[in-house]
This record gives structure tokens, sequence and C-alpha cells, in this order.
């Protein structure tokens, strides 16, 4: 999957990259996308879903959806549960 495809609010993590153009490639890798780093899509622009907001390892940054379609991802299981209201236990500090 590449980012430009990606839902937002889903977890996921780099790959690597999928693009003959070695140069949007090192202006990819200067930016700070890097494989192995988590990311995680937070909004899309309204004309062609144009550019796409991404949240990169806490860091928020927008880019052209065309420069998305080269960064190449991997799903990633969200590591926060539901909390069950009924076993949760009530701590109070004096």
């Amino acid at each position: 999957m590449t980012l430009d495809k990606l839902k937002r609010k889903t977890p996921a993590k780099i790959t690597g990259f999928s693009c003959d153009n070695k140069d949007l490639e090192t202006r990819l890798r200067e930016i700070g996308f890097a494989e192995g780093d988590n990311i995680e899509a937070l909004h899309f622009g309204l004309f062609n879903r144009n550019p796409i907001s991404v949240r990169l390892n806490g860091a928020i940054i927008a880019l052209r959806r065309s420069d998305a379609s080269a960064i190449t991802l991997e799903l990633v299981e969200s590591s926060s549960s539901p909390i069950d209201i009924k076993s949760a236990r009530v701590t109070r500090v004096a």
C-alpha cells in the first residue's frame, strides 16, 4: 500500500519507497521519511485529496498526493484497546 491510499487515522509503518525518481526519494528522506517510521494520515485536501497532512513520528507534515504515492507502507494494529468500564477500578489519593 502507498501513503496516498492510506485511510484517515489509520496507523502504518513506512516500508520503503517505490519511485524511479531518486531526487524525489532523496527529498522525502531529507524531510524525515525513513523505513520503520510510524505514520498516520490526518487530513486530505478538498480537491483530488491534495495535499495530504500526515503525522510522522509526532511531527505534522503536508505533502503532495503524487509524492505520497512514492511511499510504501504496511498497516500496524492499533495498540490502544477500549477500556472496560465495569472492570475499571477507582483509586483515590488522599
